[in-house]
């Protein structure tokens, strides 16, 4: 597997973090990045040439992320519920209806697959806080990111609502499940994206179409030679669960532990590897940071605050930079420019 030569992955990687770093245009259009988190969304947008005027974030660690790779871009570390409409004016300079787009990822734990599903989660209200805000600041455009897990079984209603609220707050609203292995990412990662115009713009919502096959594992950590933080070992009994995968007869009920495949899509990083995780093809040992940040497509340059397990979280949490890059390019060629 080790091996000098720069994978067509990593040079798009490398060719994405030099957009990133360029000086932004003149009339380079402008985003605030609510629940921000690491600054996934925004380093999509970085890419895409747009400005963030604000990132609005509450998690320490995830501020102190964005931090060291946006010293750029003002953040208000705090709740979003006590960040008022003239506050955000106030600090971006802008008028209602100045701002191109409006981006968000509320939390998602009360609609995902992966927890309860519990319709009366107090997450599940959080998007009320970016409506509100929507409402304000009169974007042209939002970008509202979620996982798929809000479209299945009941809690089809707080998806049904969440709509309704979007479009009574005067935009044309589109949502569509997406795949980020579609668009460059080596991970497969589908999320519920809303997309929506301002009704006086007399334009239509709409999304990207699928731009590429997923990427490989081999294809993806082809040349990584920096390992900065080693992911923990595995216990006992996760090291005897590695070994029945090896022998192809292992038993799932026990573990959410993955082998990686080099010739196949990583599945979805989550936010916590628990009792799971996912492990080297190799190796009987969980992806380290390097090879995590890889698979999520945060370029090499890209640094994360804090230990293993809080780069885990983050990236677990995080919109996959060269998927919100796509969507930011589509937003910026068929609506802002359309």
């Amino acid at each position: 597997m080790a091996t000098s030569s720069l994978s067509s992955y990593q040079a798009s990687l490398d060719e994405a973090w030099s957009q990133h770093l360029a000086p932004r245009e003149a009339n380079a259009p402008t985003v605030i990045s609510t629940f921000a988190g690491a600054g996934g969304s925004s380093l999509g947008y970085s890419m895409a040439g747009f400005r963030e005027l604000l990132a609005v974030e509450w998690d320490p660690n995830a501020v102190a992320t964005f931090r060291l790779n946006f010293p750029d871009v003002p953040v208000y570390h705090g709740d979003i519920a006590k960040l008022s409409v003239e506050d955000v004016l106030e600090r971006t300079g802008l008028q209602p209806g100045q701002l191109d787009v409006f981006d968000g990822s509320p939390p998602c734990q009360g609609f995902s697959t992966a927890g309860k599903r519990d319709m009366g989660d107090n997450r599940n209200q959080l998007f009320r806080e970016y409506v509100r805000l929507l409402r304000g600041l009169r974007p042209k455009a939002f970008v509202m990111e979620n996982v798929s897990g809000m479209v299945k079984g009941k809690m089809k209603l707080i998806f049904v609502e969440i709509l309704k609220e979007l479009k009574a707050s005067g935009y044309k609203v589109s949502a569509r499940l997406l795949n980020a292995m579609y668009f460059g990412v080596p991970q497969s990662r589908p999320r519920m994206i809303f997309v929506g115009v301002r009704d006086d713009l007399g334009k239509a919502s709409s999304h990207p179409e699928a731009q590429t096959k997923g990427q490989t594992l081999k294809e993806a950590l082809r040349g990584l030679c920096d390992h900065k933080q080693i992911a923990p070992k595995l216990c006992p009994n996760q090291q005897k669960h590695y070994a029945e995968t090896r022998r192809g007869h292992a038993h799932h009920k026990r573990f959410s532990l993955n082998r990686l495949d080099w010739n196949g899509v990583a599945p979805t990083v989550l936010k916590t590897s628990g009792s799971g995780g996912h492990m080297h093809p190799d190796e009987p040992r969980l992806l380290d940071t390097e090879e995590l940040k890889r698979i999520a497509s945060f370029p090499d340059g890209f640094n994360f605050a804090g230990d293993w397990n809080a780069t885990l979280n983050r990236i677990g949490n995080s919109v996959p930079p060269l998927f919100m890059r796509a969507i930011a390019r589509h937003v910026r060629k068929e609506i802002l420019h359309g």
